[in-house]
């Protein structure tokens, strides 16, 4: 299918590693001109390497921690407009709710919330000038099955759902959307070391702990397994893309059936 992005612009934050390396390519592969942010040139380098390698328009990366406001005003002024933004920088842990630290709050909802609040108030006016835009947030299923050793950062995912609704109610009447997809849990940086450390035997084989994850963790889910990142990029090209035009403040669903329920 071609998703008619040829001619549309494209940041994804968030875009070295996991879920947005792969929206990244995917957007790249439907031929738009994607720019990725991140805080190691290193990183950057080789994630404009890889998604080279995989064919495609060519990538720009753009070094900013946008989990800062210093770091936002640099993305932006190096990129002043773009088409498309994929708000999916976000950091997750598992923690004890009483031992959660001010700080620990502070700093997730810099990282999850604030880059997304400030890209977005960055880029959006332009859109609605233009008459056409998309604003993706990547939340997670989290945002509504808490888990209890997560408080923090499912709260960080439920806001973003309330900012992408509440932005997309400034979009009436007009070419420009604000959605969110909610992944479950999917294949990327860090999610052995994460799995690993909710496992009765942490040295277990990799695939027991995973299938020990989904049986005990996150029953519910239907797939019984971690979903792959391109499974959860496919869904945001269609979204970013044309072909999504009637599809505004929604909260739609990548989460392999975890969440038992029909709204």
């Amino acid at each position: 299918m071609d998703l008619d992005l040829q001619d549309k612009t494209a940041l994804v934050t968030g875009a070295t590693a996991g879920i947005g390396l792969e929206i990244a390519r995917t957007l790249s592969r439907e031929g738009a001109a994607v720019t990725i942010s991140g805080r190691s040139q290193d990183k950057l380098d080789a994630a404009i390497a890889e998604i080279a390698a995989s064919g495609g328009a060519p990538v720009a990366g753009v070094l900013a921690d946008v989990a800062t406001a210093d770091g936002v005003a640099a993305l932006t002024a190096a990129l002043p407009r773009v088409d498309i933004l994929v708000n999916n920088l976000g950091i997750y842990e598992s923690k004890a709710f009483g031992d959660i630290a001010d700080a620990d709050w502070s700093h997730i909802f810099e990282v999850n919330v604030m880059s997304g609040v400030r890209l977005s108030r960055a880029y959006l006016p332009a859109m609605l000038g233009k008459n056409w835009g998309r604003i993706i947030f990547i939340s997670s299923e989290s945002a509504i099955a808490v888990p209890e050793d997560m408080i923090h950062y499912a709260t960080t995912k439920t806001a973003q759902l309330s900012i992408a609704r509440g932005l997309s109610q400034l979009t009436r009447g007009t070419r420009v959307t604000v959605n969110s997809v909610l992944p479950g849990p999917t294949q990327s940086e860090g999610i052995e070391a994460f799995l690993r450390s909710q496992a009765s035997d942490p040295g277990a084989p990799i695939a027991q702990i995973e299938a020990e994850f989904f049986a005990t963790a996150r029953a519910s889910s239907l797939l019984q397994r971690l979903i792959d990142a391109k499974e959860i990029a496919s869904l945001v090209a269609y979204v970013a893309s044309p072909l999504s035009s009637a599809t505004n403040g929604a909260a739609l669903r990548a989460e392999g059936g975890l969440l038992n329920s029909i709204a």
